[in-house]
């Protein structure tokens, strides 16, 4: 006789040991049986992922209207920049909001970058407004307080303000004296540049600090690297000028 192929007709047997308790040994085509014979079962799980849509839309929507708030403190912040300095020399109408230096501006300046930064550090425009800090805080003549804000944005997940906050840094070391840290970092954003902060830039500037400090030798090498590596960027046209000994544009 012929073996007789078995169809099943009646559900599975549903396991006892729990809602949710999914045997992973049995196929796929079972748990969907369960879940079509266990309308409760079915109800969960679909209110689950309603659940999960409606959190991860929650966030999105957070995300954004804080990004735009971050942004359009950012753009306000950014006006104090351009708020004018009044000196005796060059007087601002009474009217006219002023500062009475430049330092006096970049400290303002900076409180606010930094009220943004602490507010809405996840965003880009918060990320952006940390970096700003620190130069605004560099502006001011603060060198001390500058350093670990520079060393808080370099570590930022965006490799452009990371970058220009990492060539920031090397100046500061440049101009503290500490010449080796420098130079190391300059090499860092060397091998790990970015689009706003390319590689030949930092060379430019790991050149000119050899110059600075009579390494002439040293500059002469990178610039011919330069000429070398990207023949075609306005960085080898620098390099060019210098290697022929005619000042830069």
């Amino acid at each position: 006789m012929d073996p007789v192929t078995r169809t099943r007709t009646t559900p599975l047997p549903l396991r006892q040991d729990g809602p949710l308790a999914v045997n992973t040994n049995v196929s796929s085509t079972a748990f969907f049986d369960r879940i079509q014979n266990d309308r409760a079962l079915a109800i969960r799980l679909l209110i689950a992922i309603v659940a999960v849509v409606l959190v991860c839309a929650a966030v999105a929507v957070t995300y954004t209207v804080r990004s735009n708030a971050a942004s359009a403190a950012l753009s306000d912040a950014m006006q104090v920049m351009d708020t004018p300095v009044s000196t005796p020399d060059q007087p601002v109408p009474p009217s006219t909001k002023s500062f009475g230096s430049t330092a006096e501006r970049a400290r303002a300046a900076a409180g606010q970058f930094g009220a943004i930064a602490d507010k809405y550090g996840m965003t880009p425009a918060g990320r952006n407004a940390r970096y700003l800090q620190a130069v605004s805080t560099l502006e001011a003549g603060d060198k001390g307080a500058a350093e670990p804000l520079l060393k808080k944005s370099a570590d930022s997940a965006n490799r452009d303000v990371a970058t220009l906050s990492e060539m920031a840094l090397a100046g500061l070391y440049h101009d503290t004296g500490r010449d080796a840290m420098a130079v190391d970092t300059y090499k860092k954003v060397v091998s790990k540049p970015s689009v706003l902060v390319p590689a030949g830039l930092a060379r430019l500037d790991l050149a000119a600090l050899y110059e600075s400090t009579g390494k002439s030798a040293d500059a002469k090498k990178i610039y011919a690297e330069i000429k070398d590596k990207d023949p075609k960027s306005a960085a080898a046209e620098i390099a060019t000028q210098k290697l022929s000994g005619a000042p830069a544009q």
